[in-house]
């Protein structure tokens, strides 16, 4: 596994924590976004990944998640988070100016890459979304019916075929394990549609990945997104079986290769 280093940056409603896995002369930049309730640091391995292929890599934990700060779960404005990984890219580009910048996004991370992508595509080489809560996304409007949000937690099982990511995801000490928060789950709503009506990403190539036993993003309320957001390079990988996290599932080593696959066209001479 690759040596890490550690950052904080002013966020725009605290510090947030940033961790970097360098390389001195990387062939592009990678930034990972991360999804609701964990950390970074779970994409260690797609991290190595990046890096083997020649990456510098930055990841952020979102404003109350993970290290940075902030009540945990609770993201009063996505577009607050937006800029936040607006400041990791300035950090990045610092480290390694006119390197080109891929963004990698992870479910809740997928809806803050999107709206990026659409603000900031042009500082963008290309874009990959991990089962993307993007779309006709219905879970946030099924809370929101209730008086109080109800207590279920996400469940491991639903994450991975893998029962080991479970277990792993269950014992993380910065995984947050409680019920959603309202605030977060307003958050939700207003971005979802914030990025429905605000057009596609152009020329900016797109790699969608996305399990078609995905339960907590299902496939076909992303796929409306997708739709909405795609522009004239798009390539869509759906695994069979698979479930939300197709970074941790037991097909990974062809998720990977289908990553970096998508990479080395988008870096062909």
């Amino acid at each position: 596994m690759a040596d890490t280093r550690e950052h904080a940056l002013d966020g725009s409603r605290g510090s947030i924590a940033v961790r970097e896995w360098p390389n001195p002369r990387p062939r592009h930049v990678a930034l990972v976004l991360h999804g609701y309730g964990e950390h970074v640091g779970r994409y260690a391995e797609v991290a190595d990944v990046l890096a083997r292929h020649g990456a510098a890599v930055f990841g952020p934990d979102h404003v109350g998640h993970g290290r940075s700060a902030g009540e945990r779960v609770v993201i009063e404005d996505f577009e607050d988070v937006v800029a936040d990984v607006h400041a990791v890219a300035a950090l990045a580009r610092a480290a390694h100016p006119d390197v080109p910048v891929v963004l990698v996004g992870h479910s809740m991370g997928a809806l803050v890459a999107a709206r990026y992508a659409q603000l900031y595509g042009d500082e963008l080489a290309a874009l990959v979304l991990s089962g993307p809560v993007i779309g006709d996304w219905e879970l946030p409007r099924r809370l929101l019916s209730h008086a109080e949000i109800p207590d279920t937690p996400i469940s491991p099982a639903a994450l991975s075929r893998d029962p080991e990511v479970g277990v792993a995801y269950t014992r993380d000490p910065l995984v947050w394990h409680g019920p959603m928060k309202r605030p977060t789950v307003e958050a939700f709503v207003r971005m979802l549609d914030t990025v429905s009506k605000s057009g596609g990403i152009g020329r900016l190539p797109l790699l969608w990945l996305h399990g078609d036993d995905d339960r907590l993003v299902p496939l076909a309320g992303s796929r409306v997104g997708i739709e909405e957001l795609r522009g004239n390079d798009a390539t869509e990988r759906v695994y069979a079986g698979a479930r939300h996290e197709v970074f941790h599932e037991t097909n990974k080593e062809q998720v990977f290769a289908d990553l970096i696959h998508f990479l080395d066209g988008v870096f062909a001479p």
